[in-house]
């Protein structure tokens, strides 16, 4: 029997302070519902997935199971990995107010700087990919970064040189691989794509949601379990199910690093 995977709760709990994500997941335990978790919450329905899916990213796992029947017919539940992630949660939170207590009594001089809390910031770049840098190509004034998603997936970033010395970007190193939805096209077939310049990932149709305009927001299951996000054309009429590709080029993807 397979071992199931472990829990990276220093991904998933990164960052748990500056946004609503594990409130999300915790509502979600609570009400076993993602639509009922976002109403609570105050975001939309596509918001609380989005945060599910981010956090199952970071975590290595999924932390949300869909529940079948009772008396609406379905809705969605915590896995055993999302009940540990909220467990550490906890003991993190409970740790941090002991620290940011101790610094309030502190002497002057000796407590947190100025604007510490800004350290950690929020984003829009609703795909969030954890990642490890597999290679640095310079080339024509800037550096193509390969990124090796933890099931061997790879993905190309076209960075400036400065970046990757500021960043201190090196073989090995583990790193974040962000980019926005409206920079991801998702197509029924791969199409022709330089191997560099264009990144083009396969993977399964797990949800589907009409825009207004035409098209459709549609989130993609990588062969490894990690989700995208993106959009495609009216006339793909894509399907929960369907194999489809997400197309990116390689200058939209932004490096960041974990921690």
């Amino acid at each position: 029997m397979t071992a199931p995977p472990r829990v990276q709760l220093a991904q998933a709990l990164g960052d748990q302070s500056t946004d609503k994500r594990m409130e999300i997941l915790r509502l979600v335990g609570d009400s076993g519902s993602i639509s009922e978790a976002g109403r609570r919450a105050g975001v939309s329905y596509k918001a609380a997935w989005q945060a599910v899916d981010t956090l199952s990213n970071l975590a290595g796992t999924d932390l949300v199971e869909r529940a079948v029947g009772g008396a609406g017919g379905g809705g969605a539940r915590l896995s055993a990995a999302g009940r540990q992630l909220l467990h550490a949660a906890d003991r993190m939170a409970a740790a941090r107010q002991r620290v940011l207590a101790e610094l309030a009594q502190a002497p002057d001089g000796q407590g947190a700087p100025p604007g510490w809390e800004a350290l950690g910031l929020r984003t829009s770049m609703r795909n969030q990919l954890p990642c490890g840098v597999a290679a640095l190509r310079p080339e024509r004034g800037a550096v193509s970064v390969r990124l090796l998603t933890p099931d061997g997936a790879a993905l190309w970033s076209r960075v400036t040189r400065e970046s990757v010395q500021l960043l201190g970007l090196a073989k090995g190193l583990a790193v974040l691989a962000l980019f926005k939805a409206t920079a991801v096209a998702i197509v029924p077939r791969p199409g022709d794509a330089l191997a560099v310049d264009t990144n083009v990932l396969p993977g399964e149709v797990v949800r589907v949601g009409r825009v207004s305009g035409g098209g459709s927001e549609v989130a993609l299951r990588l062969p490894g379990g990690l989700r995208v996000v993106g959009f495609c054309d009216a006339g793909a009429a894509l399907r929960v199910g369907d194999a489809a590709f997400a197309r990116l080029d390689a200058s939209a993807v932004v490096i960041a690093l974990r921690g």
